[in-house]
């Protein structure tokens, strides 16, 4: 995470969150919208964007640093997008790193309502799909509880890590657009 300073930090949680790669929690009016195909889902066509629509007006630990790193990390296959478009409009999206079977979330966003969630499902799903074995979402918070979110502690979630990264699963060691 960027500091204030503009330094980028390392940060660890004691407890580690996760999705269960069975999917997301959808609550009735969220598979109401799913169902409707309100949005246009997509993967790594708007990455670039998707991260900039992550930065906070204030108290952000995005920099323009950052979203050119992860912008060459995409670039190299590793970082991938999950898009929500609306009306030729991009809406929504969830943003984040696979490396081996483990595909770790960074930051999502939503200019409609739910978007960000669809996004994040549709990327929940794909990973499912494509034989991922951990979800990662990093740190819990109330928003990611009500989606289904869980929680391990370090120790577990870093065997989980070990053996995700040796996996052989390839789409974060070459670029690779999903459809």
């Amino acid at each position: 995470m960027t500091e204030e300073d503009g330094s980028v930090g390392w940060f660890a949680s004691f407890d580690r969150c996760l999705f269960p790669l069975t999917g997301i929690h959808v609550s009735r009016s969220l598979k109401r919208r799913i169902q409707r195909g309100e949005f246009e889902i997509r993967f790594n066509t708007a990455f670039e964007s998707v991260i900039r629509g992550c930065i906070r007006p204030g108290d952000n630990w995005i920099s323009e640093r950052f979203v050119q790193v992860y912008t060459e990390i995409h670039r190299q296959g590793w970082a991938h997008s999950c898009e929500c478009w609306q009306d030729g409009e991009l809406v929504g999206g969830v943003y984040g790193v696979a490396i081996g079977s483990c595909f770790s979330a960074e930051s999502m966003f939503h200019r409609r309502t739910d978007a960000s969630k669809v996004a994040l499902w549709a990327l929940v799903n794909a990973c499912s799909q494509r034989g991922f074995t951990l979800f990662d979402a990093q740190i819990m918070n109330p928003h990611l509880g009500s989606l289904g979110a869980f929680t391990v502690p370090a120790a577990d979630y870093d065997a989980m890590l070990i053996r995700a990264i040796d996996d052989p699963l390839k789409w974060g060691t070459c670029p690779y657009v999903w459809e």
